[in-house]
């Protein structure tokens, strides 16, 4: 008898505490994209100390969650980004997968994770295919995608005076995507594309794809794809002084790290479209210093960003409902509006499409700079109705 009291007093003391001792949740969160390569800047390691960062600000052992982080590298390829998530989903007991970079590899993760009915929060992923024809309703697309990037600055240089535009575009389902979306963009603005050339994956010599764009006149170099591909672009399109002789690059995904390995010097007067920067307002700053004290004094990329806000609203439904049920917490991550200090108000849409505002930036001049971050210039806010592709144009079978 008295063992059966004292064990009682132990379960309402966990209780009081702020959770149950033999009833705690259990969690796994894997975040996969690429560590070492081409695009380890706009995410990699970074987007692990995010979710840390995440998992510390929601504290959720005192509410009856027990949270475990796992990484891993996709090296760019989807065969083992599906892999590493047929692994992680069957044998490691991982209940959601962030960030994944890489638009082919996010694809190739998402049918294992609708196969498996578990939770794929994407960040670094931009194929607005995810919420179009191959969305699911195990998707979560957090910070951006390629029409919000082709709605934001494609549309403004359009209607800036760059009505012709040559696209150079990254072969592989993230630039196909990318270049589909701006071109939908510059046409609707009232422009037109006069020429395109794709170049493979993590290119070192862009010199032939630039010869071509410099011979079609165009007045605007679209560059459809990302991370060191896009920074030795404008590298080698400055070496060929395409901008002294009057055409101008787009940049459709550029995130702050390439502006950083880029230096003002040579990206300044650029346009681009982003969800988050970390000099935005008080609370991105104070997220920002913490971020940098935790990784070598770098501020987050939007990507990384998006990984710590996603984090966060998916353990918001884990604690509103006590388990992690894929459909229950899909369900309630959608019912729960989105108020996030990092990315503003918004919601996530029955297409798994996560809205909030979008920014188009101008990269500053040196002089223009007051520190070693100081790098973007606000050019407008696309209001949260606006940022993203409209719920009926999408193509996604769950939109009835």
């Amino acid at each position: 008898m008295k063992r059966k009291t004292l064990t009682a007093a132990v379960a309402v003391t966990a209780l009081l505490a702020g959770g149950s001792a033999f009833a705690q949740v259990p969690v796994k969160l894997g975040v996969l994209n690429d560590m070492s390569g081409l695009y380890a800047d706009i995410s990699g390691p970074g987007s692990v100390v995010a979710a840390r960062l995440a998992v510390e600000d929601f504290k959720p052992e005192s509410k009856g969650i027990k949270v475990e982080i796992v990484s891993a590298d996709h090296q760019n390829k989807p065969d083992v980004g599906s892999t590493i998530a047929r692994k992680w989903y069957d044998q490691d007991g991982v209940d959601v997968i962030l960030d994944v970079t890489t638009s082919s590899v996010a694809l190739a993760v998402s049918d294992v994770t609708k196969e498996k009915n578990k939770i794929f929060m994407i960040s670094g992923g931009g194929t607005s295919d995810l919420t179009g024809a191959k969305c699911t309703a195990n998707n979560v697309h957090w910070t951006y995608d390629t029409w919000a990037l082709a709605n934001g600055t494609g549309s403004a240089v359009t209607k800036a005076g760059g009505d012709s535009w040559f696209m150079l575009t990254a072969d592989y389902a993230f630039g196909a995507a990318l270049d589909r979306d701006t071109s939908e963009a510059v046409k609707k603005a009232g422009g037109k594309i006069v020429g395109s050339v794709k170049h493979p994956l993590s290119t070192a010599d862009f010199s032939s794809f630039l010869l071509q764009a410099q011979a079609s006149k165009a007045k605007v170099i679209g560059m459809a794809n990302a991370g060191s591909d896009t920074i030795n672009t404008i590298k080698q399109a400055a070496e060929f002084g395409i901008t002294q002789s009057g055409q101008s690059l787009a940049g459709l995904l550029i995130f702050s790290s390439d502006v950083k390995s880029l230096g003002l010097q040579a990206a300044q007067g650029l346009k681009l479209t982003e969800a988050f920067y970390w000099d935005q307002t008080d609370a991105t700053r104070a997220f920002s210093k913490r971020f940098a004290a935790a990784f070598g004094g770098k501020m987050p990329t939007s990507a990384q960003a998006g990984v710590y806000s996603s984090v966060l609203h998916y353990l918001k439904a884990v604690e509103a409902l006590k388990d992690k049920d894929t459909t229950k917490v899909m369900a309630k991550m959608k019912e729960l509006p989105i108020d996030d200090a990092l990315f503003g108000k918004g919601s996530i849409r029955v297409d798994g499409r996560a809205i909030h505002p979008m920014y188009l930036y101008e990269v500053k001049k040196p002089e223009e700079s007051k520190g070693e971050w100081d790098m973007y210039k606000v050019v407008a806010t696309i209001p949260t109705e606006e940022a993203f592709r409209p719920l009926k144009d999408g193509g996604c079978p769950l939109v009835k």
